[in-house]
């Protein structure tokens, strides 16, 4: 078996933690309301130790956070961070596809 660590020490590297593809399944999952490792892994196709190491990468990057509830403990979505996270991908490709409009622009000033 392979155990892998994840660590996130910035916000840029924290792009990473959303690219994979259950960690967005939890994430929204998550949005519809808090739950606990069990009930997310019902209703994934990955094993609840593999969910409880997603959840892990997740709250390390500060995207979700846990509270303990009896013997279990909740995991919910850390909106404002989440936020955050969502204007810098609206500003990267808002910059990107100016980019793009103003190279196509200067492309057709020079051919035509």
């Amino acid at each position: 078996m392979v155990t892998y660590a994840f660590v996130v020490t910035d916000e840029s590297e924290a792009w990473a933690v959303l690219g994979d593809a259950s960690r967005r399944a939890i994430i929204e999952r998550l949005s519809a309301g808090p739950c606990s490792v069990t009930e997310l892994a019902d209703d994934m196709p990955i094993s609840r130790p593999a969910v409880s190491q997603h959840l892990k990468v997740l709250r390390e990057a500060g995207i979700v956070r846990d509270e303990p509830h009896g013997r279990q403990r909740v995991y919910s979505i850390d909106a404002a961070r989440l936020d955050r996270y969502r204007r810098q991908l609206d500003q990267f490709w808002a910059d990107a596809l100016g980019n793009l409009a103003s190279s196509n622009n200067e492309r057709e000033r020079e051919s035509g």
